[in-house]
């Protein structure tokens, strides 16, 4: 599919879904929309993606089936600016797909546009009507289960996730991804949006899937979100931990960062104590251990003060840790397997 990402003022570090969907997706990206990076290219912010222009508008974009907003900010509402853009793409009678809280299926003006130009509003947030409570049985599949958990939000769990599947797959495993949030929905094509499910249900809600795919392959591994000191999001990530029933976990971490993201208020705890709360929160339902750590390095210039980073990190924890994007992943893969 032929696609535009609406990353308006935000790419590409803060456009984390766009992002993700440039590295990982299968679709065919024609054009990123950022009106501040306006005449540049991708590939002149990040290298390892597919490439595409950066343009201002909708109206700058040629030909595709579908515009894709690439934004998840804090509380996942729709901004207002992004409102021409959308309404552009709908008369041209291409689908939208949105990641957000705000579901654009139920915008009067897009779903009227949509009807009209007989195109679809996707809202990969809305999650299923039929989940239920969990039945504890996510460890009786026959898929060993991995899941990546952070000392923060946004700090390169869905990233960590896929880079670990691809590896595993590279050397020969049999393994999965089990989509958690929007933009590994998106990647992947299906999964359930935790952080939009009912809080009763958000253990069932990995729970189905696990149980959904845990006897077609070896490995699962399972995408993150959020982070069990998090103010705001701790809950889903509990959820995500006792509804998976993990055999190993992967901690991940953003380079650079001390305080919660949107909460700088609250610091990060001593990264030790991290190993020591997810294993004792996962305990009580199902025994599981933090083998290793992922780093986002991406604010790092170079790959010296990178390594420095890493190695600060592996240290705390005592256990092996890199970038899996800009370093070598065979040894920490070998780690979690």
């Amino acid at each position: 599919m032929r696609i535009a990402i609406l990353a308006h003022e935000r790419f590409p570090d803060r456009a984390k879904t766009g992002l993700g969907v440039l590295r990982y997706g299968d679709d065919d990206v024609r054009a990123v929309i950022d009106r501040d990076r306006a005449g540049q290219r991708v590939s002149d912010h990040v290298g390892d993606v597919q490439d595409a222009p950066i343009v201002a508008s909708m109206d700058d974009v040629g030909e595709v089936d579908a515009l894709l907003i690439g934004i998840a900010p804090i509380g996942g509402e729709f901004e207002a600016s992004w409102r021409p853009d959308v309404r552009a793409a709908l008369e041209r009678g291409c689908d939208v797909i949105s990641g957000l809280h705000y579901f654009l299926s139920e915008d009067e003006e897009f779903a009227r546009l949509a009807a009209e130009n007989g195109c679809d509003l996707r809202d990969v947030r809305k999650p299923p009507d039929d989940l239920t409570v969990a039945d504890g049985v996510a460890a009786d599949v026959d898929a060993e289960i991995v899941l990546t958990v952070g000392t923060d939000c946004s700090v390169g769990k869905m990233t960590a996730t896929m880079e670990l599947v691809e590896a595993a797959r590279e050397a020969g495993h049999d393994a999965a991804v089990i989509p958690t949030g929007q933009t590994g929905i998106m990647i992947e094509g299906w999964g359930n949006p935790i952080d939009r499910v009912v809080s009763d249900f958000t253990a069932g809600a990995v729970e189905e899937m696990i149980v959904e795919k845990g006897d077609e392959h070896d490995y699962l591994f399972v995408e993150g979100q959020g982070s069990i000191v998090h103010p705001a999001y701790s809950a889903v990530t509990c959820g995500i931990l006792h509804g998976s029933m993990p055999d190993r976990m992967v901690l991940c971490h953003r380079a650079g960062r001390d305080a919660i993201h949107g909460y700088e208020s609250f610091p990060l705890p001593p990264f030790q104590s991290y190993v020591d709360l997810y294993e004792e929160l996962a305990a009580p339902v199902h025994e599981s251990e933090v083998v290793a750590g992922a780093v986002n390095t991406m604010d790092v210039e170079s790959d010296d003060a990178a390594r420095a980073a890493i190695d600060e990190f592996s240290t705390a924890l005592g256990l092996p840790a890199t970038d899996l994007v800009r370093f070598d992943r065979d040894d920490l893969l070998e780690a979690v397997l």
